[in-house]
């Protein structure tokens, strides 16, 4: 499995999760050949961290360059300062599934 992190920045006016574009964008990520979910982290003063699961490196290339379109298209508009990537790589540890089942 491998991860992509993002930290992005948002008006103060309305959270981004509740955005009608935010959820738009949502359906047509998770609609992605090799999506395994995300995590939006609300790290307070409007800027998110978001953690995405991809099964596969090739998921995750293939899906950063299809959907940067969509991004530039629904998310840009909203963000007061251009989204930054933390870092991409291989997942190490992953106990989320344990814990929902459990």
């Amino acid at each position: 499995m491998h991860a992509v992190v993002r930290e992005a920045t948002y008006g103060p006016d309305k959270p981004i999760y509740k955005t009608q574009e935010f959820h738009e964008f949502q359906e047509l990520h998770a609609r992605r050949r090799g999506y395994r979910g995300t995590v939006v982290v609300d790290a307070g003063d409007g800027r998110f961290l978001t953690l995405t699961l991809w099964e596969t490196a090739e998921d995750m290339s293939a899906a950063r360059e299809a959907l940067g379109p969509v991004v530039q298209r629904l998310l840009d508009p909203l963000m007061t300062t251009p989204s930054r990537l933390v870092g991409t790589g291989q997942v190490v540890v992953n106990d989320l599934a344990e814990i929902q089942r459990g």
